[in-house]
Order: structure tokens, then sequence, then C-alpha cells
């Protein structure tokens, strides 16, 4: 078997039911296309010796039973790859559980389809099924361990922490959207203006000098002593000569910690003489070059947890510790406690292994012991100085017990570090009476504090910490979200998506919009190229200037990776031809149509779906929305619209020659159609189409009437804003259009637009994109052959799999089959066939240039237009009209 191609959706997307986290691999299962499951001896039961648990798969596509009955009675190999890919991720832990494998068209090729919680386990577990099903076909060993050994290191290298993961799970509970920026844990939340950023439990909001004040632990001491807050008296220290004149002033027990440690690295407690505190000194010199010595408090360790200045959960830590039996040794009762399965590597897990390290070591030789000692019944041995969960420490919640004046203390100390969230690091006898330096103190402060002690504690009550994090982040009433309009279908829409996003700045918003021909942010051009994917859509959804945005979305994006965002508040779908059929498993415009309708269905519920009722397929998508519906339509009593209206529903429309809205019973006018530039002097039907849609996003936007109209009004075709759709450059003899036509769709209405036009000469220089069908191709010539008089055949320098002479003859074919009389020369070069056009110009022709690099071709243009303007109109002599 083979993979012929794999693509990673992050967003909703056509082959998963809209689904957004799905692997799409395109496998030809080679040999296995004549070898179903029923055919290969044994296959079945070597399959459910290696996957058991397997029983409990079900298949959708109506067959009786569970997967392996589905085996038994025979299925193809795509279709075990895709439950072996979905098992395999389980049993690493992983939660997945979408799968559908379909015909790709072809014999033997599958697009198999199953859904990943991690791309990169999602990728292995892809290729790695494919390896299992080999070997279970030819009945050879296989060690299934070893990958998913490798699945669970990918799980544990690239999924979030506990603490990261509940403040993703809270925005999810409120529907606000998220994104990882790194492999690490900075999550960006929200969109635009809108957006948050958090690393673990640090948010963008955090003050940055308290960070750095948490991180000096000698100068948190000091400040906090100002305040009047019990901390324990200490000095800093740099090397073993400072450690023995400090220990002459101060008695025993001390502690001895790093200056700027965490997770209570190079911690040692309870010193009680010069050498453990010398080996102590050595063990925190590995983490900071100062080191504080300070008193020893007697008392237990609690984490008081403060979030947006407010006490939100307290949590007792006990060291990681075993527990004699008479029998085992410590070294078998430190295993029998990491065995337990809520105990896992770092902070995979609820706790921590227990790790045997310098500090257990040193534990072990003050008492006297070895890994080897066998502990009496009942004797509790402590192996770590601190209760860090992240050592193997366990916790209990005691929020409930602490004492008000210690409530006070704990927020006054935050206000006092100047951090939104903080963990507090408390010594004390007890929490229920206040806290004093006779009974405790504070011994550390923390700018990013774990939240695992009180999402999981071992005992007492669970605390939801995330949700206050997110109310500080987004308090009620404070958007996390931007207005997203997604415009999509097979043509018009780069000069809709252009047209929202003017009368969106008109409106007053700062507005980040995606076309063919670049990335743009509040009018400037960030970046150039096609730009209509999931990529180019997240660029502005993470641009924290935006506050508006207008997203063209093609097909190629849709299919290759899915949406780049999941909800939009106004969707447009312009209409839908023949156009990239046959291309990535799409044959037909009813395949064509579904694929569009992944946008449309992206729609919030209260939101609005713009459609096309003069397109029967777009039309017929309003059945699969759950969303408001708004209709536009050239034709001023179309049926579809009367219906619609009568119902309640908007719709735009062309009346007696105005641009009217009409919502129920009630009409608006906005102005009248010829008086908008774009409609080119209400003459381009197609440009009036894009009009309607764009003037309905503005309504269901809720721009201002008057912010509508003003946008309509100035909204002047052109290369600079208009690029490549049918701008018009005026020599002094002819006229040049640049269009960036390049389907059958888009000639069809060009010809509405190019009959209008009164010219004695009407030169059309055409080309055909190579990846397209020969019919499609053959339609760019038929169509050119009825509003050209002349034709230049010229050629894309990627040809996309074809050559010159079949792309000129195809056609060729398109032509003959309507005139073929007609005047037809190759050029194959794009600016050669242009000179040679305009060189042969007679007065008052037009030329038409079907462009494949609009920007280079828009530049050319312009240069000629200088040069002969230059040179007195002289650059381009008159050939005389036969």
């Amino acid at each position: 078997m083979n993979i012929l191609d794999l693509s990673i959706m992050r967003g909703p997307n056509y082959w998963s039911n809209y689904r957004q986290h799905v692997i799409i691999m395109k496998l030809d299962i080679g040999k296995y296309e004549q070898l179903p499951t029923n055919k290969i001896p044994g296959f079945g039961e070597r399959l459910k010796e290696m996957f058991p648990s397997m029983f409990e798969h079900r298949c959708s596509e109506g067959h009786e039973g569970g997967f392996f009955e589905r085996i038994k009675s025979g299925t193809w190999m795509g279709h075990v790859v895709e439950h072996i890919a979905l098992e395999i991720q389980t049993l690493a832990g992983m939660e997945v559980g979408y799968g559908r494998t379909r015909s790709a068209g072809q014999s033997g090729i599958y697009h198999v389809i199953f859904s990943y919680e991690i791309e990169k386990a999602g990728v292995y577990a892809a290729e790695a099924a494919i390896r299992i099903c080999d070997a279970l076909a030819n009945g050879t060993p296989y060690d299934l361990d070893a990958d998913l050994d490798r699945l669970r290191r990918i799980h544990k290298r690239e999924a979030f922490g506990p603490s990261t993961q509940s403040i993703i799970n809270e925005a999810k509970k409120r529907n606000i959207p998220y994104k990882r920026l790194n492999s690490g844990s900075m999550i960006l939340f929200g969109q635009g203006v809108h957006q948050k950023k958090i690393r673990a439990s640090m948010t963008s909001d955090t003050a940055s000098i308290g960070v750095d004040l948490a991180g000096d632990k000698d100068e948190t001491k000091k400040i906090l002593k100002k305040a009047y807050i019990p901390v324990p008296t200490g000095e800093v220290i740099s090397d073993e000569e400072e450690l023995r004149d400090v220990l002459q002033e101060m008695s025993f027990p001390v502690v001895i910690k790093p200056i700027d440690g965490n997770h209570g690295r190079g911690i040692t407690t309870n010193i009680r003489n010069i050498e453990q505190a010398i080996a102590a000194f050595h063990i925190a010199k590995t983490i900071s070059e100062s080191v504080i010595v300070e008193r020893f408090i007697e008392g237990y360790d609690y984490r008081f947890l403060v979030i947006n200045y407010k006490l939100v959960a307290v949590a007792k830590r006990t060291p990681a510790m075993v527990m004699g039996d008479g029998l085992s040794t410590i070294a078998e009762l430190i295993e029998q406690t990491n065995n337990d399965p809520n105990r896992g590597d770092g902070h995979e897990k609820v706790m921590t292994k227990i790790v045997v390290d310098e500090t257990t070591n040193n534990i072990l030789n003050d008492k006297g012991f070895t890994l080897s000692t066998i502990l009496p019944m009942g004797q509790i041995l402590l192996l770590k100085d601190t209760a860090n969960i992240s050592t193997g420490g366990t916790s209990r919640d005691v929020t409930d017990l602490v004492h008000p004046a210690n409530v006070l203390m704990a927020e006054r100390i935050a206000r006092i570090m100047n951090l939104d969230i903080c963990g507090i690091d408390v010594v004390a006898k007890d929490i229920d009476q206040p806290i004093t330096n006779e009974i405790g103190g504070i011994v550390e402060v923390n700018a990013c504090p774990g939240f695992r002690m009180h999402l999981n504690p071992a005992k007492g009550l669970a605390r939801n910490v995330a949700e206050p994090v997110m109310s500080m982040l987004y308090p009620e009433g404070k958007p996390s979200r931007i207005p997203i309009v997604a415009v999509t279908g097979t043509n018009g829409k780069t000069t809709t998506t252009r047209l929202v996003a003017h009368m969106a700045k008109q409106a007053g918003f700062r507005t980040g919009f995606t076309t063919t021909d670049g990335i743009y942010i509040n009018g400037h051009a960030v970046h150039y190229g096609d730009c209509t994917g999931p990529v180019s859509a997240e660029a502005i959804l993470t641009d924290p200037t935006v506050d508006f945005a207008v997203l063209e979305c093609a097909r190629g994006g849709i299919l290759r990776a899915g949406l780049g965002f999941d909800n939009c508040n106004v969707s447009i779908i312009t209409n839908i031809s023949e156009d990239h059929l046959g291309l990535n498993g799409i044959d037909d415009v009813e395949e064509m149509a579904k694929v569009k309708a992944v946008v449309a269905r992206s729609t919030f519920d209260d939101g609005f779906s713009i459609l096309n009722a003069d397109d029967d397929l777009v039309y017929d998508l309003r059945y699969d929305i759950d969303c408001n519906i708004a209709l536009f339509s050239i034709e001023e009593n179309n049926e579809r619209i009367i219906r619609h209206c009568k119902r309640g529903g908007m719709a735009a429309t062309i009346e007696k020659g105005y641009l009217t809205i009409t919502k129920g019973e009630w009409q608006t006018r906005v102005c009248r159609i010829e008086n908008v530039p774009l409609s080119f002097q209400g003459k381009a039907t197609a440009m009036i189409k894009n009009i309607l849609a764009a003037t309905l996003a503005g309504m269901a936007s809720n721009f201002k009437l008057e912010d509508i109209r003003a946008a309509l009004l100035s909204f002047v075709p052109s290369p600079e804003h208009t690029p490549g759709r049918m701008n018009n450059f005026k020599f002094s003899n002819f006229d040049v259009m640049v269009d960036y036509a390049h389907n059958a769709g888009g000639f069809v209405e060009l010809k509405k637009f190019v009959d209008s036009i009164n010219a004695p000469v009407k030169t059309g220089i055409i080309t055909a994109v190579g990846d397209r069908r020969n019919e499609d191709i053959r339609n760019i010539g038929y169509y050119a052959a009825q509003m050209f008089t002349n034709i230049i055949i010229r050629h894309d320098d990627d040809l996309r799999g074809r050559n010159c002479d079949e792309l000129t003859a195809l056609l060729m074919e398109g032509i003959n089959s309507v005139n073929s009389s007609i005047p037809v020369i190759v050029v194959p070069n794009e600016q050669e066939a242009l000179l040679t056009s305009m060189q042969n110009a007679v007065n008052g022709s037009f030329i038409f240039l079907c462009t494949e690099d609009v920007k280079k071709s828009i530049a050319f243009v312009k240069q000629l237009k200088e040069e002969n303007e230059k040179s007195g109109n002289q650059l381009f002599p008159l050939s005389k009209v036969s």
C-alpha cells in the first residue's frame, strides 16, 4: 500500500462532515483491491488477537454488527487502515473516534479519513496502520508496543500541560476560539483586537515587573517584609565562606535554595548541621549563582492561588513519600507508588512519578537508609525536601478552612507583587488562624503557578481554577471574536471581498481581508500571492490591529486544509459553475457545491448566509444551512426572491434601476445602480451581482445605510481596488482591459459586457489552465469565439501538466465549433501577445487580455501607456480598418 497524498484538516472541511481535526489520506491499496479481508486467510483472527478492544468499533455504512463482523463479511484494506489508525491513537491515550473511508473514484484508490488529537501522532498513526495491515495480511510478527511507545512519546511531548489544558477547556465552554502559537504552551485566545495570550498560567496581561520580582526570591522577601507580610529571615550568599558566616549568626534548622529557581528545584529544607548545609549549598548552586539561606519554619506546606487578585484555591501539599509494609524495599515501594495510573512523567497526569535524585539520596543517607532498605510496617518516609507536585508530591484542598485574615493577606500579596495570577507558598502550622512570624510565613511567590494540585487534588474538593482565568481575560459582555465575512464561489469572490472590506472601512472598522492577490490590513498589503487558504485567514484573525475580517475562501484551501476559522458571522456564495473539476476528488458541480457549502455551514446560527437566487446550485444550499438566509438576484421579479421576502426574509435586487434592499414587505433603495462605478454604468452584470452580495453583507453586519451607499459610490474599479478584475486602460486610439477570467462561467459573464461595447475590432488574448478538463478548455475557446472578432492564443508559464500544442488544439476546437473563419494567431508569451495586438490595433479597438500574473501584467500595461504618452501617442501607429 502506498500513501499518495496526506492532508491535515485544522478547521471545518468537506471531508469529515465539517469536523475540524481530521487527517485525509489518499491511499493506493495495491494488490488488496483484489483481496478483501474475507479473502485473506486468518486475517480477522490475527486482527482480533492484536486489537481485542476493537470489538467496540462500529461501522457507519449501515452494516449490522461491529467492525469485526464487517471484517468477517469482507471489507477493503483502506477501511481497516482507518480503524487501526484510530485504535492505536486511543491505546496511546489520545481521544479520537471519527473515521470514514470512501473511494477516490479510481480502482484501488481510497480517501481514508480519521480524527486526531495531536497532528504528529495522527500522521504517525497513518503510516503505522499501513505497516500493521501488511503484517496482519502476511501473517508476519509485528512489534505493536514499539508503535504505541512512539505515540505515547509524541503525546507526552506535544500535549498541553494540565494548567494550559484546563484554560483551553474553559475557553471551549465559552466558544472562545484558540490557537497554539508554538510547540509549547503559548496559546492565543480570541481574534484580532480581542485576542489574549497565555503561556501556561501566565497571561498577556500579567505585569512583566511582577514576573521579574517573583523571579528574585530575595527581592520578593524584602518587598513583602516592608508591607508587614510574615517572611522568614535570611541572607543571600554566593560561596561557602559566606555560608559559614551566615550560619554563625543564624541557628539551625535552615533552608537553602537558589535565588531564582522554580518547581522546588535545588531546595533543601530542615537542614540541621554544617555538613548538610554545605551539601545543600552545592545543590542550590546548580540552579543559580546566588543562594538564599533562611530560617526554617516548622509547619505544613500550603499553596495559595490568587487569580485576578482574588483567592480562589488553597492546597495543602505533602512531599513525595512511601509507607512501609514490612516486606518491600524502598525502591520497590517507590515503584509501587509510581505504578498508580494517576501518576505520569512530568505534568502529563494528575500526579507525577517519583524520581530518585540527589535530594532523595541525601535524605536516605541522613537516615542511614539505602534503596534496598525494607521499611517497617506503617513507617512513613518523605523522599523530598519540598512538597511540589512536580517532584511527586500530593495535594489536599483546604480552601474552605482558610481564615479571612489569610485570605486578605494573599490578595494583598498579589497586588503588592503586581501579579494577576500568582501562587503563594506558605509554611504554617495551620491556616485557620491568622499567620504571623511566630507560626508561619511566606516562603515564595510564583508568577506562573501550576493548577494541577487544585484541579485534581488527591483529597478534597476539585476547584475549576481555569474559570476565573477566563473570566478575568473575558469578563461578561466582553467579546472574544471579531466579525467575519467569508466569501466563496466560482467567480466574483475577490471583487466581492474587496467591496465588503471597503464598506467595513467606511463604517469605521480596522479591516483585514484576504484575496487571490494578497493579505491586506487596514488598506495596506502585507503580503502578495494567492492568499485564499486557512494560513492567510489566520494571519488576519491573529493580527491585534484588526477588528473586522473579510476572508476569501477558495476551493483549494477548503479541500487541502479546511477553513482557517471555526465560525463566521456572514457567508457569501457568489455562484457555482464548472471549474477545477477533476481535481482533488471533486468531479462534478454537485460535489463542488458541497465544498462551497462548508463556508455557509460555518455561519453562526444568528448570522446570515447570502446566496445567489439566480444560481440553482447555490439556491438549493439553503436546505443545508442552519442560519438566516439572505438572497440576491439581478432579476427584479425573481420568484424565489418574492417568496423569500413574503416570509420575512431579506434580499437585494435591481428594482426600476435602483439597488434595492427588501426586508419582508419593506423596500429600501440604496442608490441607482448605474451610479455605482463598479457596475460600469450598469452594464457589467457580473459586477452587479457582486455589488448585490456585498450590499447584503453590509446590511447583515449592521452597517449604516449611508456608509454602505458611500462605500458603493467611492469604490472605483481600478488596478488598486480591483486588480485583474475588468481593469480598463485607455490609450489614445484603443482600450485595453486586463482581467483574470479563467473559466467558462467567467467568460459567460464577460461576454455580456463585451457585447455592450461599441468597437470595430474586439481582440481577445486568451489562454487556458492546463490542469482543467478537456471540455473546460474547449469552452474557453467556444465563448471567446462568440465575443471577439480576433483571437490571440497565449500560454501560461506554468502549463500544469500539458504542452502548448495540446492546449492550443483544444482551444481551437472550441473556437472552430462556433466560427472556423475567425482570425486566430498563436503568440505564446503574454507580453508579446499584447504588443502584437496593440501594434495591429485599429482606431477604437478593444483589446482584452486574459492574464496569468495580474500584478505583472498591470505593471506592463501601465509602462506601455506611459511610454506611449511620452512619445506623443506614436508608439503604436494605427492600422487602417479594412
